[in-house]
């Protein structure tokens, strides 16, 4: 009787878990959604100023980070796919590689930001100044929306570096790996926004 209420006890608290985040991914998407909603309307307002500005944007880093976000999706899937078979090592390299990931899809963007910044066209910056109102709403946004993924990739990151601490403690287990479970949709709703992101801003002139 108490093993049973016991169980049920976990699995109600895995569901709790697995609820909560959805509702904070909820949470992103209506963040984002508002973004990419502000960014369609001025971006219909000010069409020939946004396609200049875009031009201005390395449609190669953006599509390196774009294969490589979408690289660390499939990792870190291995991972929880790993560790339900009870492949801990595998699942830890997995995290691993998702890891790297990130930190390369963060150098090009450290990259990408200081060839803009270079340039003047960060924000508040004399030549950023002179520009067209309309290019410099979109750099505006441009380093806003990007920027601000940028934070979830860092956020994500550290969420990933606490289940592989957890791992290596043998918490997260084949018959518990809720944690990493919810790690890995955070990291997917991460890929997808760049996913809006990238064609957004590099692809569409």
């Amino acid at each position: 009787m108490n093993e049973t209420i016991t169980s049920h006890a976990v699995h109600r608290d895995d569901e709790a878990s697995k609820i909560g985040m959805w509702l904070f991914l909820f949470t992103e998407l209506l963040l984002f959604g508002g973004l990419f909603l502000v960014y369609t309307i001025y971006r219909h307002l000010n069409s020939a100023a946004f396609a200049n500005a875009a031009g201005e944007l390395s449609v190669l880093f953006g599509t390196i980070n774009t294969i490589v976000l979408i690289t660390s999706s499939l990792t870190i899937a291995l991972s929880i796919s790993a560790i339900k078979n009870n492949n801990a090592k595998r699942a830890k390299i997995m995290l691993w590689l998702t890891l790297i990931f990130a930190l390369i899809f963060m150098i090009n963007k450290y990259f990408e930001w200081s060839a803009k910044i270079h340039h003047g066209l960060f924000p508040g910056m004399e030549h950023f100044m002179s520009l067209p109102p309309g290019e410099g709403l979109f750099f505006l946004l441009y380093f806003f929306m990007t920027g601000l993924h940028a934070f979830h990739i860092i956020a994500g990151s550290i969420f990933i570096a606490v289940v592989i601490a957890q791992l290596n403690k043998s918490k997260i287990t084949q018959d518990d790996y809720v944690l990493q479970e919810n790690a890995g949709l955070y990291w997917h709703l991460v890929d997808v926004i760049w996913i809006y992101l990238f064609p957004l801003f590099y692809l569409i002139h």
